[in-house]
């Protein structure tokens, strides 16, 4: 019988190759908490830190993804581990690989790699994939670079989640303010990446990785990656669809209507979402976030290994759907019901 203990980041990953990965604060504890409070309440078996955990408190319910954190989960009965945490190469998780555990969610080693989202766009480029035109900026060459994309372009952290600090830029003067404002701060590290603007309709697709799924109360086994319904974003703020974690995801998403889902230019970017997520080996959801230019050619310019997990399972976190919860809404899909099938793609690291 599997018993689960929700891990959450309790502090920064460290640093890259120059490279900061921007820390969310409460370290993902909040989904966690989501998570943990719906599994409990369905009858799941899981394990907190606190016995009589407070519905409102995230971390009466999540364990810090530390060696202490994850030795107290196995104490209180834990064996498998739900990686809702920031992972990176080295990881604490993987002092346990070689034990009968399992877990849910990425590899840390494959997270690792495919967080720097510019090697990712390159990777899925040299496979043929439409990627924007994108080029890195270092702080050592920053007053001497070539630009070769027209304005307005987007400024993006190398490693960061979703769009918190990415800004759209309309000329060279507001790109050199930009530039000199994020490396002063250092908050993502000594280099960032820009990017071609596409003007067109924003979508984001959740990626479910191959395996045996319930749907309709029947078993379904995908032997690839697969596709959730895709999700519009609107009413953006100076181009960019606002963080989720300052404007609700349910006040600018939502499922693309049926004519659209059936769409050639949807069915073809749900074809080169699945390709990028084998490329990727995929073992839980990722979330790519695509882009349609001014011909309504649709680019993949957003790959999240970690796509966020929040749910309405608590009184005071009703308005909090995730965007893959609305998608999985479209296929019948509850909270349980997606949690329920990450579960069931749960894996192990030995035997």
């Amino acid at each position: 019988m599997q018993t689960t203990a929700i891990l959450y980041q309790e502090k920064l990953p460290p640093i890259k190759g120059g490279i900061q990965k921007p820390m969310k604060p409460g370290g993902y504890s909040d989904s966690g908490a989501d998570i943990a409070y719906e599994l409990k309440k369905n009858d799941i078996g899981i394990v907190t830190p606190v016995t009589n955990p407070d519905i409102e408190n995230d971390l009466h319910w999540v364990f810090p993804d530390t060696k202490k954190g994850i030795q107290s989960a196995i104490k209180k009965g834990a064996n498998t581990f739900w990686l809702n945490t920031v992972l990176y190469k080295n990881h604490k998780i993987e002092n346990f690989f070689d034990r009968d555990f399992q877990f849910i969610g990425q590899l840390p080693s494959q997270v690792d790699i495919y967080d720097d989202k510019y090697f990712t766009n390159e990777l899925l480029r040299k496979n043929k994939i439409p990627i924007p035109k994108t080029k890195l900026i270092s702080i050592e060459n920053l007053n001497d670079y070539s630009l070769d994309i027209d304005f307005p372009i987007v400024v993006k952290p190398i490693s960061g989640r979703g769009s918190q600090g990415v800004s759209l830029v309309r000329n060279q003067k507001e790109l050199d303010g930009k530039l000199n404002e994020i490396f002063l701060n250092n908050e993502y590290g000594n280099t960032v990446y820009v990017e071609q603007f596409l003007s067109g309709q924003e979508i984001t697709v959740t990626v479910m990785p191959s395996g045996n799924y319930l749907i309709d109360n029947q078993e379904k086994i995908y032997k690839n990656p697969w596709c959730l319904p895709a999700v519009k974003r609107f009413n953006h703020k100076d181009g960019i669809a606002p963080y989720n974690g300052i404007v609700a995801i349910m006040k600018n998403s939502s499922v693309l209507e049926n004519n659209e889902l059936n769409s050639r230019k949807i069915i073809e970017v749900y074809r080169q979402c699945e390709k990028a997520s084998e490329l990727l080996n995929i073992k839980a959801p990722i979330r790519i976030d695509c882009r349609a230019d001014e011909k309504g050619n649709y680019f993949l310019f957003d790959l999240n290994m970690k796509p966020n997990m929040t749910g309405p399972s608590r009184p005071h976190r009703e308005t909090q759907d995730s965007l893959t919860l609305l998608a999985s809404r479209k296929i019948g899909w509850n909270y349980i019901d997606l949690l329920r099938n990450m579960i069931r793609q749960s894996w192990k690291a030995c035997c």
